[in-house]
C-alpha cells in the first residue's frame, strides 16, 4: 500500500474560483484578496486580516511593523520550523531561545520571563502540531514586561486554549497556507490582528511601502502613489485568495476528521514499549495539524527507513533549530543548551494526517509502526 504523507483538500469549487480569478482583470492583490481577508477575519474572530505570500512573510512583516529591529531580542522556541527564528533575523533582531515543554513541544511559558533582558522587544511562541501555547501566561508576561506578543499560528488556524483563539491576547497571529496546511493555496499566509494601526502598516509594508496598490489606483481618476517607508513584496495575489476562500467553510469538518484519525492512531499505538506521543493539555482544542510519535533516538532513523520502504510518507517535525549549522556558527549554540527541544528533535516522526486518509490506510500505518518498533 502507498500512503502519501499529505493530500490537499482543494475541490472543484476552489478550482472554479481560481479559473474565475484568472479570467479577471487583476491577478495581483484585488477583490478576491479583499473577500478572503474579510472572511478570514470573521472566521478567526479578529478585526483585521492581511493576506500575504507566506507565513514566513507574515512573521517577518509583523515583527518589522511592530518596530522590532537591530539591537533587539525576540524570545522564541528552538522546536519549530526554521522560518520562525529566521524571521527574527530578517527583522534585524537576535533570536533568544527558551526550552520547550517535554510533554507538548511548546515554548515553556514558565521559563520565558527569566530570559527577558533590557533588549527584549517581543515574544514569539509557536503553537506546535496544532496545540496552542499557554497564551494566558504568556500574555501576562508580555503585559507585565511591556513586550510585543506575536503568535506563529501556522499549525493552529482552528485551535483554541482556555477559550482563547489565535490573535486574541497577542498583538498579532500569523497563519500559513502552505501546501500541507489545513487550507492551502500552495504558498500563502496572513496576519490577523485587532489593531487597526498595525493592520494599516502591514498593508503598506507588504507592497514595497507604497501608499496605494495597483487595484486601488484602477478605475478612477489618475493618482500618483508615494512610498512613505521601505517595504517588501509580500502581497497575496487574487489567484491565491480565490483558491482559499471556498475552503474556510470546510475547516471545521476537516479538523474533525483529523481528530478521528489522531484518535485511531493513539488507540492503535497505545502500549508499545519505546513509543510515546505528545500530550494535549486540558482546555485545548487541538487543530491536529500533525500527528507525531517519539521513538528512541538510536532507533528513530531506522523506523523512518522502514516506513518509507513500506510506502508510507513520513517527516521529521522538527530538528532543533539551534543545532542547525548557521545557528551554531553564528550564535555559538551547542548541544545540551535546550535539552527538551533536542530530545524531541532526535526522536520525533510525523505520520500521515489529513482528511482524505482512509481507516484502512491509518491501520496500515499503525501496523507498519508497530512492526518496525518491535523489530
Amino acid at each position: 500500500m502507498q500512503v502519501e504523507f499529505f493530500k490537499h483538500n482543494i475541490d472543484e469549487g476552489d478550482i472554479a474560483n481560481a479559473a474565475e480569478a484568472l479570467r479577471g482583470t487583476f491577478l495581483t492583490t484585488g477583490a478576491w484578496v479583499e473577500r478572503f481577508e474579510r472572511d478570514l477575519a470573521e472566521f478567526t474572530g479578529r478585526s483585521f486580516a492581511v493576506g500575504l505570500t507566506s507565513g514566513t512573510a507574515g512573521l517577518h512583516l509583523a515583527l518589522s511593523a511592530l518596530g522590532v529591529g537591530p539591537g533587539d531580542e525576540v524570545i522564541t522556541t528552538p522546536m519549530s520550523f526554521v522560518a520562525t527564528a529566521n524571521a527574527v533575523i530578517l527583522s534585524g533582531a537576535r533570536p533568544v531561545f527558551v526550552d520547550v515543554e517535554p510533554e507538548t513541544g511548546n515554548l515553556d511559558a514558565g521559563l520565558v520571563e527569566a530570559a527577558v533582558t533590557d533588549r527584549t522587544k517581543a515574544i514569539l511562541p509557536v503553537h506546535l502540531y496544532g496545540v496552542m501555547c499557554d497564551m494566558k501566561r504568556l500574555g501576562e508576561v508580555a503585559r507585565r514586561r511591556g513586550l510585543f506578543l506575536v503568535e506563529d499560528a501556522a499549525h493552529a488556524l482552528e485551535a483554541r486554549r482556555d477559550g482563547i483563539a489565535p490573535g486574541e491576547v497577542s498583538n498579532a497571529a500569523v497563519l500559513s497556507f502552505y501546501a500541507t496546511k489545513s487550507i492551502t493555496s500552495g504558498e500563502g499566509g496572513a496576519v490577523v490582528t485587532d489593531d487597526a494601526d498595525l493592520a494599516a502598516r502591514l498593508r503598506i509594508l507588504r507592497l514595497h511601502g507604497m501608499s496605494k496598490g495597483a487595484a486601488e489606483r484602477h478605475g478612477g481618476p489618475w493618482e500618483h502613489y508615494d512610498m512613505p517607508v521601505v517595504g517588501w513584496k509580500y502581497n497575496m495575489s487574487n489567484i491565491q485568495a480565490a483558491i482559499l476562500v471556498g475552503q474556510l467553510p470546510r475547516v471545521h469538518a476537516m479538523r474533525a476528521r483529523r481528530e478521528e484519525i489522531a484518535g485511531r492512531y493513539r488507540e492503535g499505538l497505545a502500549g508499545i514499549s519505546g513509543l510515546a506521543a505528545p500530550s494535549i493539555p486540558q482546555g485545548c482544542l487541538s487543530a491536529h495539524h500533525l500527528f507525531t510519535i517519539h521513538v528512541a533516538p538510536c532507533r528513530r532513523d531506522a523506523v523512518l527507513a522502514d516506513l518509507v520502504a513500506g510506502g508510507i510518507g513520513v517527516a521529521v517535525n522538527y530538528r532543533a533549530i539551534h543545532l542547525m549549522k548557521y545557528y551554531r556558527e553564528t550564535f555559538s549554540f551547542a548541544e545540551g543548551m535546550f535539552p527538551a527541544a533536542e530530545a524531541i528533535g532526535a526522536s520525533t516522526i510525523s505520520l500521515p494526517l489529513y482528511p482524505k486518509l482512509t481507516d484502512e490506510e491509518v491501520d496500515y500505518v499503525i501496523g507498519a509502526v508497530r512492526e518496525s518498533i518491535k523489530g
